[in-house]
């Protein structure tokens, strides 16, 4: 599962608020980005420690999960075991799902809706799987797209590898098809969530012969932290995919595939754009993707009752260079070199979005709109009642299905000019 911040006004206690640590030569920083009459304004407000405080959490990796799922009770009945949940937007749409519990030591496969209690706002749902922990003593955790631990839950052999990125070696499973592979698929997770993330694509990857490189990246818990300790929302991290597309070139692969998923989406079309290798790259399938950050960061603010002057405030300290003394970003976020609506003529690589018209973390409309804008490179596939990131979720069938089809016809070995398609004579 991809997250982004569910951002309310800081407490007291939480720095940088007007007199707890905001000193006056950060704010004449602030001043110096905007103008100062409206710097007036803000700072008798409190509006730019909010709006200061929103880009801070957009770009700063969570130090933990919050478990904000409750586990009410475990059933048991012989092996079989069912879970009492509170119900919630997540835990009331069929499909099946992750359920990380003490502190993400445990882990649980999530299936089918038993039975639903609206008055109780309780939900009765199967237990497919535990692979780590102990449910029963379960009290809270945290929902994810993420159903498998790793690749051998899948059922699936893997080789832990480790790719050299800027600062160290970032860590990687690398799942091998069979016979010579030449076609590599890297995939890339996420904000806040892991390669688990990833495991969901492997098998339909595999059946069309592809190998897979599910990947870690700067900032994500796994790889090297960047010396910024901050994400740059595709900006920087795409250096890493880069990095493991050098690990795949240099390992048998000729051709990429790139998955992402939310963020690893914004990673990746940023990865087709800058890349050295851009024209190797075939394909990409993104699920969820952000595709325009500006409307995601706008979306957050509404969600989270941030007046849109604030929101937009926000965003602008995030991309002048004078911003980022107060964000912490080791260079400006260029929010506008990612807006892939209105770059949509740029994008020359066959890309595949699949995305949930019920997406409540980054709404759809960019994805439609892109495919609108660009339907010779770009084809949309729209889910229903999936939450961020869990397309596959509500229907694994379909997604698999769609995913295969449209990768098959990709995949079509390339032809110089005058040479005839396989099986097809020459005129």
């Amino acid at each position: 599962m991809s997250s982004f911040p569910r951002t309310a006004t800081p407490p007291a206690a939480s720095p940088p608020l007007p007199g707890t640590g905001m000193s006056m030569r950060a704010k004449w920083a602030i001043g110096s980005v905007i103008g100062g009459g409206a710097l007036a304004g803000l700072l008798a407000t409190g509006s730019s420690a909010l709006a200061l405080y929103f880009a801070r959490r957009v770009i700063t990796p969570a130090r933990q999960r919050i478990s904000n799922q409750e586990v009410l009770a475990v059933i048991r009945d012989g092996a079989r075991q069912q879970v009492i949940l509170a119900a919630n937007e997540d835990t009331t749409v069929e499909g099946v799902y992750g359920l990380f519990f003490d502190g993400g030591k445990g882990h649980a496969r999530i299936g089918r809706i038993v039975s639903y209690a609206p008055a109780e706002r309780t939900v009765l749902r199967e237990v497919e799987a535990v692979y780590s922990g102990d449910l029963s003593t379960a009290h809270r955790g945290w929902w994810s797209g993420a159903v498998y631990p790793d690749p051998a839950a899948v059922g699936l052999p893997a080789e832990d590898v480790l790719i050299e990125v800027d600062g160290g070696q970032a860590p990687a499973w690398l799942v091998r098809a069979g016979g010579q592979s030449r076609t590599w698929a890297v995939m890339v997770h996420g904000r806040g969530a892991s390669r688990q993330e990833a495991l969901r694509a492997v098998g339909p990857a595999l059946e069309l012969g592809l190998t897979s490189l599910l990947v870690s990246y700067r900032n994500d818990g796994l790889a090297p932290s960047a010396d910024d300790g901050r994400y740059g929302l595709g900006s920087t991290e795409w250096r890493d995919v880069e990095a493991a597309i050098t690990y795949a070139l240099a390992n048998g692969a000729e051709e990429i595939v790139l998955f992402g998923w939310s963020m690893g989406g914004a990673i990746c079309l940023q990865t087709a754009d800058l890349s050295r290798y851009r024209q190797l790259i075939r394909a990409m399938v993104l699920d969820a993707p952000v595709i325009n950050w500006v409307n995601v960061l706008a979306h957050h603010a509404e969600l989270n009752r941030i007046p849109s002057l604030v929101g937009r405030y926000g965003q602008l300290m995030l991309g002048h260079p004078l911003g980022r003394r107060l964000t912490g970003l080791a260079a400006p976020v260029d929010l506008k070199a990612m807006d892939w609506v209105s770059r949509a003529v740029e994008l020359r690589t066959p890309t595949l979005i699949l995305h949930s018209v019920d997406d409540e973390y980054v709404p759809y409309g960019p994805s439609a709109t892109l495919a609108e804008r660009n339907p010779e490179m770009v084809t949309f596939e729209t889910f229903h009642h999936a939450r961020h990131t869990k397309e596959w979720n509500v229907d694994p069938a379909r997604w698999e299905r769609l995913v295969k089809a449209w990768l098959r016809q990709q995949l079509v070995p390339r032809i110089n000019p005058g040479q005839s398609y396989p099986g097809k004579a020459a005129t």
